[in-house]
């Protein structure tokens, strides 16, 4: 795994539309109806070199485009292809709304001879990206990552989400958690992350990273 591709496509130009999350490089287009979004989605999949990760969700006012399952699998032909599908949205007259763009993701900690992800890929019937998570085959669920506790602390298990956003809509979301009667658990990490809870204490980590990664996108 490496980071150039990622970071590659962050530099690049012409990709305003898009937003790298933890499951790589995607974009929202907006449309005014399903049949405009099924349009679209047949448009898009015609763009030559699309890859068997690619993942087209169409719904009644969006088209989602997921060029890959995970950030590490970026790559630098992502970004003539992220260029090209954006021309062809455009053409369509779909309009990207990074604001809409996000990836939901369970975080499932526990100690490293705990970790459990075959029982958590049958139960939820996933499949391997990498050996430490599982996506939905159908791309539309969330990706559940095995997070390893440190061995030294005494708690033994634990879940929480994180929410995987554009980094001008961390701050966003963060707030509008706060009032609808969530806090903030630590924003130390701002603006790059934001750890939250609701009232029972369940947590949530924000994160405008990958995508707001420091020193890519101070601009």
């Amino acid at each position: 795994m490496s980071e150039a591709g990622w970071q590659a496509f962050l530099f690049a130009d012409d990709l305003g539309d898009w937003v790298i999350l933890h499951g790589g490089p995607t974009a929202v287009f907006r449309t005014d109806s399903l049949r405009q979004a099924a349009s679209l989605a047949g448009a898009i999949a015609d763009v030559p070199g699309l890859g068997p990760r690619t993942v087209l969700t169409a719904a009644a006012d969006r088209l989602t485009v997921k060029l890959t399952r995970e950030m590490w699998a970026t790559e630098s032909d992502h970004i003539a292809l992220a260029q090209a599908v954006s021309a062809v949205a455009r053409s369509q007259g779909a309009r990207a709304d990074r604001s809409a763009v996000q990836e939901v993701q369970v975080a499932i900690s526990a100690r490293p001879e705990q970790i459990d992800l075959p029982f958590w890929r049958a139960v939820l019937g996933y499949s391997p990206l990498s050996d430490d998570n599982a996506i939905d085959p159908l791309g539309q669920g969330s990706t559940v990552w095995m997070q390893e506790l440190d061995p030294e602390k005494p708690l033994r298990h634990a879940m929480h989400i994180d929410v995987s956003v554009a980094s001008d809509e961390g701050e966003v979301r963060a707030a509008a958690a706060v009032a609808a009667g969530g806090r903030i658990v630590t924003d130390s990490e701002a603006p790059a992350s934001w750890i939250l809870a609701d009232r029972a204490g369940n947590k949530v980590c924000i994160a405008a990273w990958p995508d707001g990664a420091p020193g890519l996108r101070d601009d």
